[in-house]
């Protein structure tokens, strides 16, 4: 079981990366429009949108990295009182009461909204924007699906803390 932990821990090792890189992506945007905007009074709704569309998809696979570190926050009174047996019972629990029922619905819904906007070939409303919408609705999706492996993960580490004799 280590093993595949360690599978699911590496996955979102690289989801963390991809959102380090698109911080870096959306920084550099950020950047670029408002030395365009205020230096050469030019300014595009493309990359505005971009910046929404960057922003939005760091903080959605942030999320499956987040989880896997343990950064979401939590009420800790009682919890941190607890041995680590009772904290991996609670955390278990979590994952598969909460966590990954929450995430079969977002990808549930998130694939017909997806699906239906590719069908549509929905693009932004504003002159100038950008077009494929569906690529940054489906990360709903495909975070959420991201989410479950960092829950897999998390769920697999607690297992192993439960049943193992020397934890």
């Amino acid at each position: 079981m280590e093993g595949l932990q360690n599978v699911f821990d590496r996955f979102s090792d690289f989801i963390g990366k991809m959102a380090a890189t698109l911080m870096i992506l959306l920084l550099v945007n950020v950047f670029y429009d408002v030395v365009a905007r205020y230096f050469f009074k030019s300014s595009s709704i493309g990359l505005q949108e971009l910046e929404w569309h960057l922003f939005a998809s760091m903080f959605l696979l942030g999320i499956a990295y987040t989880l896997k570190e343990e950064g979401h926050v939590r009420v800790d009174i009682l919890y941190e009182k607890l041995s680590g047996k009772k904290q991996a019972w609670i955390n278990t629990l979590g994952c598969l009461f909460f966590i990954l029922p929450f995430c079969a619905l977002i990808i549930w819904y998130g694939y017909d909204f997806t699906l239906e906007s590719y069908q549509l070939d929905e693009t932004s409303g504003d002159p100038g924007g950008l077009s494929h919408r569906w690529l940054i609705k489906a990360m709903i999706p495909l975070s959420a699906l991201m989410i479950i492996f960092s829950a897999l993960g998390v769920l697999i580490k607690n297992l192993r803390c439960i049943f193992e004799q020397d934890s």
